[in-house]
């Protein structure tokens, strides 16, 4: 039986397939025939008729929506002057986009933003388009195109408790074209350029082309549609090369250019793990290998091949059936933990759906092949070590600069001398030798000796909700209230790994390591109740889910709604809600070595014994960092600073991964103002608290001679404290666990969008987002990573002149200070300038679109880490789409 078949089995969906048919024969004798939609943006009164469905799970209107909703229409992408709507969130208010690669965008809300933001989630027509070993999309690489999008809903905030998907920060959702309402060809080319005025590169062309078409094949009954994009670029480039090691040597007077264990942002090859203490000249140094420049380890040529399809058959009239296939293959920069370069990645999905107005049904294949994909870190790192092997380019190190400070040689100088000394034969970036190299390591899967990231997994999703209340009214029942509504939906989702003896390993007991897949699992169900009083001024509802994942016992969480709506145009919102956020699969069952340190995965079944006698690294440092001090300093031998400052070592006393867990509340004004409601005004404000967050803390374990684990137990902190001042005699590990801080946060939004006469369309947003305090801050919990300020402005008008229009949007965010694996600082402030020209024809329908994105090319980083930030320059020119 096949896998989807097999998962479906194990879904408790509350109703049989008799009585779903049954309500789609009634439906299909009450139905009128279904019309092809107009674009509602352009008619009379717009903000009372649009209407959402991410918010709640049933259809609604954005103004009576009990949260924070934000929709693109079709009007507004046409009107974005970003090259692609996934480009245009960036401008929706209280939604913050990071840039880890031109292809490859990070889209967060409400603060405690990273490079793989599995707080937030994605969806496309209602299937979750994340990257399974990941547990967060890969930008829109699994999305819709251009000419297949219809809309987007975005939820700000959690919504955890209806979908129960680790929503805890957001929510979006894209909605495709249906084939009954969008029939024929369309065609798109986009061609543009980038890179101007970048010191790394010159410029270079950037492409995209998308095809769409679809047909009815039966009048109302059977239709379909396939797409495919194919884009083609150079990435933006990765080159801050500031030192985030100054320190290193400063017991020694060594600064800047003079420090021999710098550490620029945007190299490899010289983090804390390839660094060694060295004795020299009776005083001790702290060496990094050389390390290489992201930009010699990598290939920024990106490329995208996207490909879908659809069957959709329709057994009545607000009734149908289809079939999904996606698939994409992706060569770009993608960063998580480290930076890594997708090769051949690909990613492939098979959905089926059953919507109707009473049953919702999904389930779907998601399945992940990483290709010949790489670490750029471990390149960086095992470039230098293929050639000479730590301990003997250290020895290579000191005897050059014993020999060079004997002949008279100042220390900075001699340390010069010394590295050039041990990087003799050292490959060098461009020639056939190194580039040989870079192959060899690229599928080499151990990043003790190699880079390749080789993880092949599966997702299976299956879902059903029911809407209660809607049956009834169907079935016009007399005893059902009509003020009342029910809404129940229970959903499994099982990942599947295959073991790669690097990444993962099955741990379970009986199963075989490096041959039996890895499966990790979940249940959930929610039931949701909602009342409409006082002829519909009041709208309450309740909702309660419930989640069952393994390695965790149950966990409850609730949503509590309330809208009053004194009249249509004016709606206050109220919520409260709370959400999980279950381990993804890397943060539970890594088993990685990379950079000497092996990254674990926090459950007790992979890291045992692990947490109980390891000590934290940040205490370690800051031993041997006095222990060095004591030694150049303070007259002291290595032995007896050793025993002064082994006070200084701290137990670790963190422990296995709990889910995260988030608590929310929200107040809101939505109103569509002036006497023929032009004006859309939008307020929100919300509080957050936060605990266990999920992240990792370096702690290490003391070895003896014989390579037993030294334990407090067994033996007195002397030797541990000698064990843990040299590296060969202790364990480093890299552990996911859990911050024992509580953290608050809050913050609020602010949107104007008024139509002004003539067709122009002004909008202006604020957001504001502000980490409150922390509790037993133990500095553990991700960063905030947020600017406390931001806004756009925009002006467009698609017939400001006969068939010529054009769309401005400015965005402007504060500095803030980034956390992220690599990096900690300021981001600095910047801001955007985007604009686009277009000019329409209506026979042929043919649509030209002159655009660009950071207008005015002011290169900027949106996190630390990544990378420069300038101008693409585009033109689209579109036929045929509707």
């Amino acid at each position: 039986m096949p896998p989807v078949l097999r998962l479906l089995g194990r879904v408790p969906v509350a109703f049989s397939l008799i009585s779903v048919l049954a309500t789609h024969r009634a439906d299909a004798q009450r139905a009128a025939p279904q019309r092809t939609p107009t674009d509602s943006a352009r008619t009379k009164n717009v903000a009372l008729e649009e209407v959402v469905v991410a918010a709640s799970k049933v259809q609604e209107s954005i103004l009576q929506s009990p949260v924070t909703v934000e929709k693109l229409n079709a009007r507004a992408l046409r009107l974005t002057p970003a090259p692609s709507f996934f480009d245009a969130i960036e401008h929706v208010k209280g939604v913050q986009v990071i840039t880890p690669s031109l292809g490859f965008k990070v889209i967060n809300a409400r603060g405690f933003s990273n490079t793989t933001n599995v707080r937030f989630v994605q969806l496309v027509d209602g299937l979750d388009n994340q990257a399974p070993h990941i547990g967060a999309p890969i930008g829109n690489a699994l999305g819709p195109s251009d000419l297949d999008i219809n809309t987007v809903e975005i939820v700000p905030g959690t919504a955890a408790a209806l979908y129960g998907l680790n929503a805890i920060n957001g929510l979006a959702n894209f909605t495709t074209k249906n084939p009954f309402s969008f029939e024929g060809l369309s065609v798109q080319q986009k061609t543009g350029l980038n890179h101007f005025n970048d010191q790394s590169t010159g410029v270079h062309p950037y492409s995209e082309t998308s095809l769409r078409y679809a047909k009815v094949l039966v009048a109302n009954k059977l239709a379909f549609k396939v797409n495919t994009t194919y884009l083609r670029g150079y990435d933006w480039i990765a080159d801050n090369y500031t030192d985030i090691n100054p320190s290193g040597n400063a017991t020694t007077g060594l600064f800047g250019d003079d420090n021999p264990a710098g550490d620029p942002v945007s190299s490899y090859g010289n983090e804390s793990s390839n660094r060694s203490n060295l004795i020299l000249g009776g005083k001790t140094y702290q060496v990094a290998r050389t390390g290489y420049r992201e930009k010699d380890v990598t290939d920024y040529h990106l490329q995208t091949i996207k490909t879908d399809g659809a069957l959709h058959y329709r057994l009545a009239n607000n009734t149908e059936l289809a079939y999904t296939y996606r698939f994409s293959s992706i060569d770009n920069v993608y960063q998580r933990s480290n930076r890594f370069r997708l090769a051949d990645y690909r990613l492939q999905q098979h959905g089926l759906s059953l919507i109707s107005p009473v049953v919702q049904v999904r389930a779907y294949l998601t399945r992940e092949n990483t290709g010949k994909s790489y670490n750029l870190r471990s390149m960086g790192e095992n470039l230098d070590r293929s050639y000479k092997t730590d301990a003997v380019w250290n020895q290579d190190y000191t005897a050059a600069w014993n020999a060079a400070t004997q002949a008279g040689q100042p220390v900075a100088q001699a340390h010069a001398t010394a590295r050039a000394v041990a990087d003799a034969g050292r490959l060098q970036p461009g020639t056939p030798e190194f580039k040989d190299r870079l192959r060899q390591l690229q599928d080499i899967n151990d990043w003790d000796r190699g880079a390749a990231l080789r993880v092949q997994s599966d997702l299976l999703h299956a879902e059903g909700q029911v809407n209660i209340g809607e049956a009834f009214r169907r079935q016009a029942s007399p005893n059902f209230p009509q003020w009342l509504d029910l809404l129940a939906g229970a959903d499994h989702r099982t990942y599947v790994v295959v073991p790669d003896g690097n990444y993962f390993r099955n741990p379970n007991p009986g199963k075989d390591p490096l041959t039996d897949n890895l499966t990790y699992s979940k249940t959930g169900g929610f039931v949701q109740a909602g009342a409409h009083l006082f002829a519909d001024k009041i709208r309450l509802t309740a909702t309660a889910r419930a989640d069952k994942n393994d390695y965790f016992s149950i966990r409850f969480n609730p949503r509590l709604t309330a809208v009053y709506s004194p009249t249509q145009r004016h709606n206050f919102r109220l919520s409260y809600q709370s959400g999980y956020r279950f381990p993804s699969l890397f943060e539970g069952f890594s088993n990685v070595n990379s950079g000497q340190v092996q990254r674990v995965g926090g459950l007790r079944v992979m890291s045992d014994g692990v947490f109980e006698n390891s000590y934290l690294r940040t205490s370690i440092d800051a031993f041997n960092a006095a222990v060095t001090s004591d030694v150049n300093t303070g007259g002291l031998t290595r032995t007896q600073a050793v025993v002064k400052n082994q006070g200084r070592l701290v137990k670790n006393a963190y422990t296995y991964l709990k889910p995260e867990f988030i608590k929310s509340v929200e107040l809101g004004y939505k109103a569509a103002l002036l006497s023929d409601a032009r004006l859309l005004l939008d307020i929100d404000f919300y509080y957050n608290s936060y605990r266990d967050f999920i992240a990792q803390v370096e702690a290490y374990v003391p070895i003896s001679s014989t390579g037993n684990i030294l334990t407090t137990t067994d033996t007195n902190l002397n030797a541990i404290a000698t064990a843990l001042s040299a590296r060969g005699s202790q364990s480093r590990y890299r552990l996911w666990t859990n911050s024992k801080s509580q953290v608050h946060n809050y913050g609020g939004s602010a949107g104007l969008h008024y139509e002004l006469a003539g067709g122009y369309l002004a909008g202006a947003t604020a957001t504001y987002a502000r980490l409150d305090r922390t509790t037993n801050g133990d500095g553990l919990e991700d960063g905030f990573n947020t600017p406390r300020w931001a806004y756009n402005l925009s002006l467009g008008n698609e017939k400001a002149y006969k068939n010529f229009g054009f769309g401005l949007n400015y965005r402007w965010q504060a500095r803030y200070y980034s956390q992220t694996f690599l990096v900690n600082g300021y981001v600095p402030a910047y801001s955007n300038l985007d604009a686009q020209l277009s000019y329409a024809l209506t026979t042929p329908s043919l649509r030209f679109k002159l655009g660009a994105t950071n207008l005015l090319n002011q290169y900027y980083y949106s996190f630390l880490g990544g990378p420069s930030i300038g101008g693409l320059y585009y033109l689209a020119v579109t036929w045929g789409m509707r």
